[in-house]
């Protein structure tokens, strides 16, 4: 690898803001390194009118910069983690994951900080739209779609009552002034990895200068979640969500899970050891299979 560091992003403001996040932090501890940002436009981020599990799932925002990682374009690649499928290729490993952001999900209301029942709640997500039925159940809910731009600007021409996000890329963005309401993990559980920064690269391939970014929380709770998503033979669109809460020396798992045949969802919570959050989220995954299928 060269002096020059090649860095690829989705072309989105969150995107490459988050990518930015990352390379400052590296620069502060190796200002010597000179990095190039490339960003491109991937094919989930051009197909606007159907919801993901309908075309292919969220490795669809990977492809092409999993491609340019393979083809030697760039050196690495910055994602959102939630955002990353289950099965990521041996050539092209996770090698780094930054400390995490608020992990949460978020309603932002559309005027003010009451809803407007004459109005549905807008999500891409099964994952959220399930678990806020249930929180609100007189709304409907329906399928939006774009970057977080293009979805709070639906939000501010009146389509929706409020819009469901997630909190770590609104704090990126530094968008202070939205209303919101912060859901805790016992109101929706959140998306395996959301909040954490995930970087890829090429195998074999020395990457001294993550250890600026590197966050050890961070990659145990991303593990963990990710097992637990492995086990459930689910997939970024599946509904499923997983938090594991890292304190100290323990680890508070979190297990959100739907059966997509019938419907039946579960959702439960087990406090361990954190050298063991790998099979406390396998187990958990294995009980939820057994009990709804």
């Amino acid at each position: 690898m060269g002096k020059k560091i090649r860095v690829g992003s989705r072309d989105s403001q969150l995107a490459v803001a988050q990518t930015n996040l990352i390379l400052d932090k590296i620069k502060k501890s190796y200002p010597q390194i000179e990095f190039e940002l490339i960003t491109m436009k991937t094919t989930g981020d051009k197909i606007l009118d159907k919801r993901l599990d309908k075309i292919g799932g969220k490795g669809l925002f990977v492809k092409e910069l999993d491609k340019a990682l393979l083809d030697e374009k760039v050196d690495l690649t910055v994602h959102s983690l939630k955002d990353l499928p289950m099965e990521i290729s041996k050539d092209i490993p996770l090698v780094g994951f930054g400390k995490r952001e608020n992990p949460f999900d978020v309603l932002v209301f559309g005027e003010g900080d009451e809803l407007n029942g004459k109005l549905p709640l807008g999500t891409s997500s099964m994952r959220r739209e399930l678990q806020v039925r249930s929180l609100y159940p007189e709304f409907e809910v329906e399928s939006i779609r774009g970057n977080l731009q293009t979805r709070l600007k639906k939000l501010a021409d009146g389509e929706y009552s409020g819009i469901l996000l997630a909190h770590a890329g609104i704090l990126r963005l530094g968008l202070s002034e939205l209303k919101i309401r912060v859901f805790t993990e016992e109101e929706m559980v959140p998306a395996a990895g959301q909040g954490i920064l995930a970087i890829q690269a090429r195998a074999g391939e020395k990457y001294d200068f993550l250890d600026a970014v590197n966050d050890t929380d961070a990659k145990r709770a991303a593990l963990a979640e990710r097992r637990f998503v492995e086990a459930l033979e689910g997939g970024c669109t599946s509904p499923i969500g997983a938090f594991a809460n890292i304190v100290g020396s323990e680890v508070k798992f979190s297990g959100f899970y739907s059966n997509e045949k019938t419907g039946e969802c579960i959702r439960e919570t087990v406090v361990g050891d954190i050298l063991n959050a790998e099979k406390i989220a396998e187990a958990m995954a294995v009980e939820f299979r057994r009990k709804i299928g």
